[in-house]
């Protein structure tokens, strides 16, 4: 005999039978508004979905950071993805207090998976998350993990959490579901409800009802996963196929500036064929496709697999800040310049054009690399918070852009440091001085000063 979650009701019943009416009793209540959805985590992840499910439910968004949850209790988004009007009409509140997610019935895990130092999964968030579900769950409730993971790693790390938590039994007493995060972020065009939602249940009606309740709010779409594995696999192989793409640009990149071939000027002319992809070399960070193949790999591993083409793909793009580093040493020696007096402008200090996250930003194997050779560094961010950047990296930003400089590194494409002329990058550089432009913004226009894209 069980009781249904605050309704007030006594009945017998079996699992395979009860649980589809029993869905229908809790997301009647969830429509209602009688029982919330909690979404843990409220990163660039987590944000977006709570305040989407918002439009529609009561919506609990649940985080350990205090400080964060302060500012999105004042309509601030700490990603600076989420704009202040996306909070209006939202029901919604933001809070790290447990006991007040226990009115949920529906649980959203959105919290970040890094590596560690020696670049295996690091689980200890994901973990954590789901200690704190098991804390507060119930008989009846789902819970849905979003956080980009191996294939098997929901049901064989995570499930066990909440079951010595809560002393539940997975499948018996509660339903689990995996449906991997699409956000792109600084995209205003792919956005949460226009990119179609993969998502996948323990069993064929947990994933009648997940699909259920994600479908009234994704309007492109929903692909129901055959399995949670296969969810999780298809989340990981995304970032692994497009990490592999760009380390074949990175590996080119190196061959075609031996040769004094510009890789950019390639890649326009290859892409005229109809079935070309246009990949582009650069630095690969963040906190997905600079991730993400490491867990698939250490999964590999496990099972007695060495995957080389993916460990291949990985070792060259780690290697491009230390790469461009060394360019930059190489260009200072041949110009005269004083390596230990020199001074070099970074413009860009984020892991991708027009966003504020510098999580695993690749900036920083620049930075590092050219301070082993006692090299001057000043790094500019027109978005990143210049606090976060110090207590991750090390390092600090400088506020402004000064002059003397014997090379500048264009590294990340902000709108901010497009559609300069050459005199703006002249007038802050010493003589015989360098830009090295790691997007290719300015090829074909920069003559009066030594130019090397990647």
């Amino acid at each position: 005999m069980y009781r249904l979650k605050n309704y007030g009701l006594l009945i017998a019943f079996s699992i395979p039978t009860f649980a589809p009416c029993f869905f229908r009793i809790m997301f009647q209540a969830i429509k209602s508004k009688e029982k919330s959805i909690c979404v843990i985590g409220m990163g660039y992840v987590g944000l977006p979905i709570a305040l989407e499910f918002a439009k529609h439910y009561k919506v609990i968004g649940f985080d350990i950071n205090a400080k964060r949850v302060k500012m999105l209790q004042n309509a601030q988004d700490p990603s600076k993805e989420v704009e202040a009007k996306e909070f209006d009409n939202k029901d919604i509140i933001f809070t790290d207090d447990i006991e007040k997610i226990k009115a949920a019935s529906f649980y959203i895990v959105a919290v970040p998976t890094p590596i560690d130092e020696g670049k295996n999964p690091d689980l200890m968030p994901l973990r954590s998350a789901s200690k704190t579900v098991g804390r507060v769950i119930e008989k009846g409730d789902y819970v849905v993990y979003e956080s980009t993971v191996y294939p098997g790693c929901t049901e064989e790390d995570c499930v066990p959490e909440i079951e010595r938590e809560s002393g539940l039994t997975f499948r018996k007493d509660f339903m689990v579901g995996y449906s991997p995060e699409r956000i792109n972020p600084g995209d205003k065009v792919n956005t949460l409800t226009k990119i179609k939602k993969i998502v996948s249940g323990c069993c064929e009606i947990s994933l009648k009802n997940i699909a259920d309740l994600y479908g009234s709010i994704i309007e492109a779409g929903i692909h129901e996963a055959p399995t949670i594995k296969v969810a999780e696999a298809a989340k990981i192989v995304e970032n692994t196929q497009r990490d592999l793409n760009i380390s074949l640009m990175n590996e080119l990149s190196l061959i075609f500036n031996k040769m004094g071939i510009n890789t950019y000027d390639v890649i326009e002319a290859a892409g005229t064929k109809w079935n070309f992809l246009k990949f582009y070399p650069g630095l690969v960070g963040g906190h997905c496709i600079g991730v993400d193949p490491y867990y698939l790999t250490y999964r590999a591993t496990e099972l007695g697999i060495h995957p080389r083409v993916i460990a291949a793909g990985r070792f060259t793009n780690d290697m491009m800040g230390a790469h461009i580093a060394k360019v930059s040493i190489q260009k200072l020696i041949k110009n005269d310049k004083s390596v230990r007096q020199s001074k070099i402008l970074i413009m860009g200090a984020t892991f991708k054009e027009n966003v504020a996250d510098i999580r695993n930003s690749k900036i920083v194997d620049i930075v590092n690399e050219l301070k082993s050779f006692s090299v001057n560094v000043e790094v500019v961010d027109a978005y990143a918070d210049a606090d976060e950047v110090y207590e991750e990296y090390g390092f600090h930003l400088t506020d402004k852009i000064g002059t003397g400089y014997d090379g500048v590194i264009l590294a990340v494409s902000h709108e901010e440091y497009k559609n300069k002329t050459e005199q703006w990058f002249v007038d802050m550089c010493s003589t015989n001085s360098f830009l090295l432009d790691l997007k290719g913004l300015y090829r074909n226009e920069i003559k009066n000063m030594e130019y090397w894209s990647l």
